[in-house]
């Protein structure tokens, strides 16, 4: 079964065509600018590389050219658009409504479009992306999975608020958290790289790149992740601010006399590890000025460790224990010195004890404990759209096997 993975965004596409047979990733690419002036397609097939430059005033237009590259006799990988099986479509929010991957339909659709108010930025664009495929692939099955779905199994200590309770009956305000297919999949391949049995550990996920979160997940379930009601909460990242007082945004609305949306554009996108270092957005940077001596960057990247490892230890304490810490996405996955100094820097009461060897490795799965530590660390580098491909092929067969 072929399924082709979409990942829509405000102005790209991002896409994989999957191979269920192997798992193997056969096509992949980004269509981005998408209704901006130098709109472009960068599209892979095997080692191939191909950029083509062209118009794309919207996503049904984008989609169009992708399943147009997907046959053509050169760049493409398949005869017919009959070959795609199924496509399987990242949503972020799901709300309260899905606490798992669901074939889409138009009630569905109708719920996606329900949850735009919690992610405004978001389902917006992921709804461009699921309509445009249902457009231009109408007998192919669709399929949704949710970035809040994994964490629906959190309790109600873990996702309400200490506000008034009306405003979760009526708004619905409480912790979501995301990233949830990216957890989900690295805490799982912990447990089969250490054969060990999911439900039997008590597992704590670093999502750590431009945006990063962490999951306590207990015995397979996800029971507290550090994003809350939106992304903006939890760990330091890039350019978001995550945790601090509220009452600073009132704060800043009288001393700047700013409106609450400036506060809130300041706090997305002009915080986090650019508002502290002013020298980038990017974790790379910043490491490589602190190994330089730049005081700043040495301070931002302090102040970033120090906030994961805080979530590190809250976690073990939510959980009463801790058996495994996995490191994922850009910077988790390929920064060995921000490892080894959350490990060693904070995390030594726990018994963890890192192998410095192991350790120097970029976007590869391997254990960089020692054989002693009380507590097994592993890079894990995330495969969300391998976890999207997998839900989509299960829906599809369950649903034939069904009918």
């Amino acid at each position: 079964m072929l399924v082709l993975v979409i990942n829509s965004g405000s102005s790209s596409i991002k896409y994989q065509l999957i191979d269920m047979k192997n798992e193997k990733v056969i096509s992949k690419g980004l269509i981005e600018r998408i209704g901006i002036e130098g709109s472009r397609m960068k599209h892979r097939k095997n080692d191939e590389r191909f950029t083509i430059e062209r118009n794309i005033p919207n996503h049904e237009v984008g989609l169009s050219l992708l399943l147009d590259v997907l046959q053509d006799e050169k760049m493409g990988v398949i005869k017919d658009l009959s070959d795609i099986k199924a496509v399987g479509h990242r949503v972020v929010h799901g709300g309260e409504r899905f606490a798992g991957s669901v074939r889409i339909d138009n009630e569905v659709l109708k719920a996606i479009e329900e949850n735009i108010k919690l992610a405004p930025l978001h389902n917006p664009p992921n709804i461009a992306g699921i309509k445009a495929a249902m457009k231009l692939l109408p007998d192919v099955p669709q399929v949704a999975v949710f970035d809040t779905a994994f964490h629906q199994t959190m309790p109600k200590i873990a996702y309400l608020y200490a506000i008034p309770y009306e405003y979760y009956e009526k708004y619905k305000i409480r912790r979501y958290g995301f990233h949830g297919t990216s957890h989900r999949y690295v805490s799982k391949r912990a447990a089969e790289i250490l054969g060990k049995r999911y439900e039997e550990l008590k597992i704590i996920t670093c999502h750590l790149g431009n945006g990063a979160s962490i999951a306590a997940v207990k015995y397979g379930k996800s029971i507290d992740t550090s994003m809350g009601f939106t992304p903006l909460e939890g760990l330091v990242m890039g350019t978001r601010s995550g945790d601090l007082d509220p009452a600073i945004v009132t704060y800043l609305q009288e001393v700047e006399n700013l409106s609450a949306n400036e506060v809130y554009e300041i706090l997305n996108k002009k915080s986090g590890v650019l508002g502290l270092s002013g020298i980038s957005s990017d974790m790379r940077e910043i490491e490589d000025g602190a190994l330089e001596g730049d005081p700043t960057a040495r301070l931002t990247l302090d102040i970033y460790e120090y906030r994961i490892a805080k979530y590190i230890g809250a976690y073990a304490a939510a959980m009463n224990g801790i058996d495994v810490i996995v490191f994922t996405a850009g910077v988790g996955e390929n920064s060995p010195i921000l490892r080894e100094e959350i490990c060693e820097n904070y995390l030594e009461y726990l018994g963890i004890k890192i192998d410095k060897k192991k350790n120097d490795v970029k976007g590869e799965e391997v254990i960089i404990s020692t054989s002693d530590s009380k507590v097994s660390v592993l890079v894990v580098p995330t495969n969300e759209e391998l976890v999207i491909a997998r839900d989509t092929k299960e829906i599809v067969e369950r649903n034939l096997r069904e009918l």
